[in-house]
């Protein structure tokens, strides 16, 4: 069997994939050695096993990012709460030194750095595989350490964020 070539274009594809809502994560971890924390907003996050317990996410191979997370031992993937768009849209944007000025670090129990705010979840993970795919480098991580909170995600669908807040269990609308 062979491959068939698209019937369509990249925006339009991207503008497709954009109808699959999304939660938003930043995700972070040690840059080179005295070049202090890099971190970045993610979309292309999800699971992929409970036994051992993996995640996926995706960057871009053309990402000023890649070299530091390729290299990492370890990162963490912030999930972020309802009210963190201002949070996601700094990280996807300017140099780390913008996106981590003035914010809490802290260390994850194995030493990767996180964002010391609270979010909806966060996962330290050991960056077990990494697989080129397109124009995208493939992330596999292993969870050692993982918190949620009660908070709502962060939503991304159609080029937006979603700030439509869910209605409670047991009540309509």
């Amino acid at each position: 069997m062979t491959l068939a070539v698209p019937s369509f274009d990249s925006a339009f594809f991207r503008a497709a994939l954009g109808r699959f809502a999304t939660g938003v994560t930043i995700v972070t971890a040690e840059g080179d050695p005295g070049s202090g924390p890099v971190g970045l907003t993610v979309s292309s996050f999800n699971s992929v096993s409970l036994e051992p317990p993996l995640v996926v996410w995706s960057l871009s191979a053309q990402s000023l990012s890649l070299p530091a997370l390729d290299s990492s031992a370890r990162y963490v993937i912030q999930v972020l709460a309802s009210d963190q768009m201002a949070l996601a849209n700094r990280f996807s944007r300017g140099s780390a030194a913008e996106r981590f000025a003035g914010l809490p670090l802290t260390h994850a129990p194995n030493g990767a750095p996180r964002l010391d705010l609270p979010c909806a979840a966060w996962f330290e993970c050991h960056n077990r595989r990494r697989y080129t795919e397109g124009d995208h480098i493939i992330f596999i991580g292993e969870v050692e350490h993982c918190t949620f909170s009660d908070a709502l995600p962060l939503v991304y669908h159609a080029g937006g964020y979603d700030l439509t807040p869910a209605i409670p269990s047991g009540k309509t609308a």
